[in-house]
C-alpha cells in the first residue's frame, strides 16, 4: 500500500476542552503519524478561504465563525491509506451516526461542533495541507 498524507484539524470545540492529546492518541493508535502540527487561531476571513468550497451552502457563515472562535490544531497525518484511515477514526459527521470508539462519537458536541476535520481525497488533501503548511514544515 502507498503511504499517503492527509490534513487533520482539531476544531475549536475540542481545543477549548483540552482534547488535543486524546484525539491525537486515537490517530496514533490507528497507525497514523503526525508529521506536522501547529496551533493557530484563524480569522473568519482565513476560515472562509479554507472552506470556500462550501461558500454557497447555508451553513458556510456559521462554520467560518465557529472555526475562528477559538484556536485550532492543524496537522498532517501520514500512513498507509491515511485519508481513509483518518476518516474512519473521525467517524460520521453527525456524532449520533458515528461508530463507537470514533472521535466524533466520543468527543463531538453536535453536527456543527464535531471536533475534527479531515481531507476527503488525495487532491483535497494536497490543497488543504498546502493551505496550512510549507514543505519544510512537514517532517516525515
Amino acid at each position: 500500500m502507498a503511504i499517503e498524507r492527509t490534513l487533520s484539524i482539531i476544531k475549536p470545540d475540542a481545543t477549548r476542552r483540552n482534547l488535543t492529546g486524546k484525539i491525537n492518541a486515537k490517530f496514533e493508535e490507528a497507525g497514523l503519524r503526525i508529521v506536522a502540527q501547529k496551533r493557530i487561531h484563524l480569522t473568519k476571513d482565513q476560515a472562509g478561504k479554507f472552506y470556500e468550497v462550501h461558500k454557497e451552502r447555508p451553513f458556510y457563515d456559521e462554520l467560518c465563525s465557529f472555526m475562528a472562535s477559538e484556536p485550532v490544531v492543524a496537522q498532517v497525518l501520514e500512513g498507509e491509506r491515511a485519508i481513509a484511515k483518518n476518516r474512519e477514526v473521525m467517524g460520521a459527521t453527525n456524532p449520533a451516526n458515528a461508530a463507537d470508539g470514533t472521535i466524533r462519537k466520543e468527543f463531538a458536541l453536535s453536527v456543527g461542533e464535531n471536533s475534527v476535520h479531515g481531507s476527503d481525497a488525495p487532491e483535497t488533501a494536497a490543497q488543504e495541507i498546502s493551505f496550512f503548511f510549507a514543505g519544510l514544515e512537514i517532517v516525515g
